[in-house]
């Protein structure tokens, strides 16, 4: 998707400092990869207690002794 944008240019090179990326595409690109991903833990934080292991879980009781 083509659009136009108006960036922060001291945040635009902080993020060039921090980065091996060259072009602003990139870096707006990995910015929002990094967006998505950083939502994404998040959001499977919110499933916390919904589910899962039990309480009286006990994983010791399923290994096998050789």
């Amino acid at each position: 998707m083509r659009t136009n944008i108006v960036l922060d240019d001291e945040l635009i090179s902080e993020a060039f400092l921090l980065t091996n990326i060259k072009t602003k595409r990139e870096l707006v690109d990995q910015a929002l990869k990094e967006f998505v991903s950083h939502r994404k833990r998040l959001d499977l934080r919110d499933l916390k207690g919904m589910g899962g292991l039990a309480d009286n879980y006990d994983y010791k009781k399923l290994r096998v002794s050789n």
